[in-house]
């Protein structure tokens, strides 16, 4: 008794520990449409009608501003007929550079503050995925989040980052150290925005469907597989089709997976990324984001086969679809090493165990939709699969 009174300030606090369970539940929005803009089209109106609010403005990248002259337009013009004010739209630099520093989340940011975009107000943000990201992560640290509508205008991000929850741009020399998960209010696929894609970038972003479809969905794969010749043409119906079915499996495994923040260590969704984050900062993001995917999806298949766990059969179906779609497995970067003599791109293992807090959990594959979760990387046989893609490109 007498310890307990001496140290008796102490005793409540060793003694009580409470722990409270914080259930929230996020609604995300995904619709796909054309012409968001137009006059006739209720589906940005009803949206927002469904949310309230006070206040608007808009952010676009300016590429696509240069490609759609009319959109600032457009957009202002269907703001008009909304009961919200409508605060202007910004056009800003876009692309990886727009990652590259916090100086574009600055300028959202300061926009946002003039504009007096509250928690109750809405930013669109039109553009590209690293646009979306770096507007993205200065949405969701103003006033510690205000509701962002995303209108992703490639086929990269929308049928894969646009739909996601995560928003972040590069620091210290790695993808996406600097970020946040936040739920956007909403996210609008304007097919139309497609149709301004360069033919080689817009057939790049393929690789994110076929990546979910080899971890998520074999049936996916197979008609992947069969609609190769109008995919590789980019036929309209077949792009918008896929991007769609693309960006489904990808929503549907946030919200299903148990673990839409990512606490834990597998990440299904990034087979093949650890050595595309590695090749994108390895070359000072010159190699962007959608052909470094498609080098570290090969690079993971061929490790998948070489390590047992992959048939031959199935890596040569992945490998032939690679090539059907004209994405390049081959990179230079790969064959730079440090004084040791290791290649540069393994150190991507040691931040990818990093950047999932721990233990290393890379994605194989057992079978075209089959997964599997390893916690080592053979670097030696890594390197086999290296001289194989280069002998491949060759």
């Amino acid at each position: 008794m007498a310890q307990c009174r001496k140290h008796r300030y102490l005793c409540p606090a060793l003694m009580s520990r409470y722990n409270f369970e914080i259930p929230v539940v996020f609604t995300h929005r995904i619709v796909f449409t054309r012409n968001a803009f137009a006059p006739e089209n209720p589906l940005l109106a009803d949206i927002l009608h469904e949310g309230g609010g006070r206040r608007a403005c808009a952010f676009i990248e300016h590429a696509v501003a240069a490609a759609w002259p009319g959109l600032t337009a457009a957009v202002e013009t269907y703001f008009a007929g909304l009961p919200l004010n409508f605060r202007g739209t910004t056009v800003l630099p876009g692309g990886e550079a727009a990652k590259a520093d916090e100086s574009l989340v600055r300028r959202v940011w300061e926009t946002l503050d003039q504009a007096h975009i509250d928690r109750h107000s809405y930013a669109l943000a039109i553009g590209g995925g690293a646009f979306l990201d770096a507007v993205g992560f200065a949405a969701a640290t103003a006033h510690r989040g205000v509701r962002l509508l995303r209108f992703p205008t490639t086929t990269l991000s929308q049928d894969d980052s646009g739909v996601g929850v995560k928003c972040a741009i590069n620091g210290y020399g790695k993808k996406n150290w600097i970020g946040s998960f936040a739920v956007p209010f909403a996210v609008i696929n304007d097919f139309e925005f497609l149709s301004s894609q360069d033919p080689a970038n817009c057939r790049a972003g393929f690789i994110e469907a076929l990546k979910v479809a080899l971890v998520k969905d074999p049936d996916f794969f197979s008609w992947i597989e069969s609609h190769l010749p109008a995919l590789a043409a980019l036929e309209p119906t077949c792009l918008e089709t896929c991007v769609e079915r693309s960006a489904l499996l990808h929503a549907r495994h946030i919200a299903s997976s148990g673990d839409a923040f990512e606490s834990g260590s597998s990440r299904p969704l990034d087979f093949g990324h650890w050595a595309a984050h590695k090749l994108e900062s390895l070359t000072g993001y010159q190699l962007p984001h959608a052909p470094a995917v498609a080098i570290g999806l090969a690079l993971d298949t061929l490790y998948s086969l070489r390590a047992g766990h992959l048939s031959a059969t199935a890596a040569e179906r992945i490998l032939r679809v690679l090539d059907a779609l004209q994405l390049t497995t081959y990179h230079p970067a790969l064959e730079w090493r440090d004084e040791s003599g290791r290649r540069l791109v393994h150190a991507g293992l040691d931040e990818f165990r990093e950047h999932l807090g721990g233990q290393l959990t890379i994605l194989l594959l057992q079978d075209i939709g089959v997964g599997i979760n390893v916690h080592h990387i053979d670097e030696a046989l890594l390197d086999q699969c290296i001289d194989d893609l280069h002998q491949r490109f060759a």
